[in-house]
This record gives structure tokens, sequence and C-alpha cells, in this order.
């Protein structure tokens, strides 16, 4: 690219061009900051990536900007500097680099590098739902439209902005999922269960909670359960159910672990087995995101639960 821009500017074999000179020398230096970065041909050298990073987005490379913001946010190859990332953030979003915009929209939403701003954000998150960035359109659906910061509660704007982000992400993770991908997967079932993006389709949304589960997803290992349980999408089947939900429970999902609690203490799917209920309910309180007092009646000598069983 170098030799490009020797030949532009001086005429040879081509028009002189000075413009197109200038455009592949800084291609080439920031090409060079990638192959510092990304060990293509030499060794990774990070304090280089970052020096070329920098001299091509001195040359006014919007590309370089937003790169050399994320090395000044991550602290590769320079110190961390939060200012300096907000400011080349900016630089690359006001030129209109996708990828910049959404991060400016985040920066200014978070405080990061430069004062909350939830104006500023709502602006910027706009900027990039306009030019079809999903994640912006989330964020102005879901947190501001609907909760109404810095703009007037607006259900329909907000619906206009989900209804394009649920029918981009089904797509995106209908593509994912052909390549087994555990998360697409479980994001694809979502979808069909709740219509987001395509027609409501419990079977289909079985099939890929069942897929997504077979390949360790927790969340999807609950839910799963969740269909056995209930006949949703599949024959009820308790003994699945309650499979699943153990297998979610070993992994740490606090939903399934009371579900297990109650399988046990109910008799539901499984034998009846209060030393185990109590076990699960035990867990939950631990992990501090059930309160285990309001789960169950404790006794007052031993603090235990009462559950239609004596521990003192």
């Amino acid at each position: 690219m170098f030799n490009l821009a020797i030949f532009c500017e001086n005429g040879k074999g081509t028009e002189k061009n000075l413009e197109k000179a200038f455009y592949w020398c800084q291609k080439a230096m920031h090409n060079l900051a990638l192959y510092y970065e990304n060990n293509k041909g030499t060794e990774k050298n990070l304090e280089k990536a970052f020096y070329w990073y920098q001299k091509a987005a001195e040359q006014g490379d919007i590309v370089a900007m937003y790169n050399l913001a994320i090395c000044y946010k991550n602290g590769d190859g320079t110190d961390k500097n939060l200012e300096k990332a907000f400011h080349l953030y900016q630089k690359a979003a006001e030129k209109g680099y996708i990828d910049a915009v959404f991060n400016l929209a985040n920066k200014y939403k978070d405080g990061e590098g430069t004062e909350k701003n939830l104006e500023k954000a709502f602006y910027w998150y706009q900027k990039a739902a306009e030019k079809g960035d999903i994640s912006a359109m989330f964020n102005l659906a879901m947190i501001f439209y609907e909760s109404g910061k810095e703009t007037e509660k607006n259900f329909e704007k907000a619906f206009h902005w989900n209804g394009k982000e649920f029918r981009k992400s089904f797509l995106l993770y209908q593509k994912a999922a052909e390549n087994d991908d555990e998360i697409a997967l479980f994001n694809l079932a979502i979808c069909y269960e709740n219509g987001e993006g395509t027609e409501k389709n419990l079977e289909k949304a079985f099939h890929c909670y069942q897929k997504a589960a077979e390949k360790d997803h927790i969340k999807a290992m609950f839910y799963l359960a969740v269909c056995y349980e209930n006949g949703e999408g599949t024959e009820k089947n308790l003994e699945k159910a309650f499979y699943w939900y153990q297998k979610a429970a070993e992994n740490g999902n606090k939903e399934a672990m009371l579900s297990l609690a109650n399988k046990y203490e109910n008799e539901n799917g499984t034998e009846k087995n209060l030393e185990k209920a109590f076990y699960w309910h035990q867990k939950i309180a631990v992990s501090n995101e059930i309160s285990f007092e309001n789960e169950v009646v404790l006794c007052n000598e031993c603090k235990q639960p009462y559950i239609e069983y004596k521990w003192c």
C-alpha cells in the first residue's frame, strides 16, 4: 500500500494524484497497526500498534480513531485514559463511523470519560439506530422510550424500534443457530416462544431450547424443564422436567433451585424428600438472589425451615 502511495504521488505508471497517494499512505499505517496488534507476520507489539493507529488517526483515518479509542480505553500499548478514549469515539462518531456512534452513546449514558448526559446518549443511540445498529435500537426501545428517560414516554416509537430490533435479531440468531451456537439457539427459542421477529411457534422454541440445553446452556436447561412440565411445544413429561431442573440447579440457576426444592417438597416428578428440599432452599438463601425468609417459615428454636418436618 505504501508503494501504491509512492506511485500515485510521483505519477509512476498512473496519473499523478496526491489525494490517492494520501489515501494509500493512510491505509498502510492503519494496516501496519493491525498487523502488530494481531500478530500477523510479526511478533505482537501493542506499543507499536498504538503508535501506528495514532499516526493513521492523525491523518484522519476514522477506523484508526476508533481503534485508538479502544487502546486508550483498555490501556493497550499506552496508559489507560478514558477521557482520550471518549474524545476519539466522539471524533469518529461525528464522522459517521457506526461503531463509534454506539460507543459514544454508551459513554454518555454511563458517564465514562465524560459527564453523564442521558440527553446526548439518547441523541447518539438514535443516530446509531437509524443506521441499523440493533443494540442501539434495543436501548432506545427499552431504556429510553419505555422508561421515559430524557424523552416523553412514547410507546408507539418504542414498538417501532423494538419491532425492527426483534426482526433483525431473529434473522441474526437464525443464521448463527445454523452453526449450532448455543447462545443463538437459546435466543432463537425466545423469539419463537414470544413471537418476536417471527410467528409464535412453541414446537420450534422447544426444539431450540433442547439443542441449547444439550450444549450446556444453563438458562436453556431451565426453560426446557418448563416446557416439559407444562407440555409447551412437546408432550408433558414431569420426569424429564425434573431432570432438566436438576441440571440447571446444579449449574447455579436460582429459578431451577426453587423449582427443584418445591418438587422434592411436594413429590412432583420425584419422590418426596424434605432433606433435599431443605438443601435447595438453603442454596437459594446463600445465593442472596431469593430471600430465604420469604420463601419458607422458619422454626423459632432452630431457625431451620418448617416444611411439614420438624428439625429440632
